[in-house]
């Protein structure tokens, strides 16, 4: 057995397949979890909301001392819609499940990590580089945890836990399958008037995240990266996943006009 790995959001996407990937490779994988049934075949399940600071207690108080191996930082969400329309409420949920809680599982496994020199693997994304229109709250946060990562990084450096951030591009997952229907329910609540005024700039990037799906790779990729991360005699920091995110990690380094015209036209708007 290498060790044990904590890994959320364990059920679907790239949680899943990092899960299954980890264990087949000897880790003892305890898969965070909404339902037990949903953890993937060779895992231990482990009831897990990363907003619930109870559950984050128990894993906490299950694991102990350690030693940790790995923790991987994948549970999220995203939100969207005009911000002008977005309610606080909706902006603080996405913070809460795609930075706050992530903070939360760090905080409470860095001394089990630190008895195993352990490492933290943070499922960032291209869009923590590249922040498409009306997806804002989702890209902020993960700009927000690109932040995390670069100073967690520094921070733990000394003390033997390294902290790498993985940012993959279009992945074939839950997010980007219901893409359609995200568009739909964004329409829906719409006032007709605010619906007219985003019309264009909302069908525009309707199409974009549909061409994106068609085009997106297997979580299984990134399942590969992430055990790199973990065991590699030499982790990188930051990790690009997709020709895709290549793509827009290139235009996100051009000036701001130049970007936001090839945006503008990618999109139709």
């Amino acid at each position: 057995m290498k060790g044990t790995v904590v890994i959320s959001g364990a059920s679907t996407g790239i949680g899943r397949a990092s899960a299954l990937h980890l264990s087949g490779l000897g880790f003892d994988v305890l898969a965070g979890v909404r339902n037990e049934s949903d953890a993937p075949q060779g895992t231990t399940p482990v009831l897990l909301d990363v907003t619930d600071a109870a559950a984050i207690d128990a894993l906490a108080a299950r694991i102990g001392d350690g030693p940790l191996a790995g923790l991987v930082n994948n549970a999220g969400v995203a939100v969207g819609g005009p911000v002008e329309h977005l309610t606080v409420d909706e902006w603080r949920r996405q913070f809460e499940v795609n930075l706050f809680g992530h903070v939360a599982m760090t905080r409470a496994l860095i001394p089990a990590l630190r008895a195993g020199r352990g490492r933290i693997v943070n499922i960032g994304s291209i869009g923590g580089r590249q922040s498409l229109p009306f997806l804002s709250p989702y890209g902020a946060s993960k700009h927000a945890m690109h932040g995390f990562s670069d100073s967690l990084r520094v921070e733990l450096h000394g003390q033997g836990i390294h902290v790498a951030l993985i940012e993959p591009g279009a992945i074939a997952t839950e997010i980007w399958r219901k893409g359609d229907e995200s568009f739909d329910e964004i329409g829906a609540d719409l006032a007709p008037d605010v619906l007219e005024r985003y019309r264009k700039g909302l069908e525009g990037t309707r199409r974009g995240a549909n061409r994106a799906a068609r085009g997106a790779i297997r979580p299984e990729k990134v399942a590969g990266v992430v055990a790199h991360a973990l065991t590699a005699r030499r982790p990188r920091g930051r990790y690009l996943v997709g020709p895709d995110a290549r793509v827009q990690a290139f235009i996100e380094r051009l000036p701001a006009p130049a970007r936001d015209r090839l945006l503008r036209l990618a999109l139709g708007i």
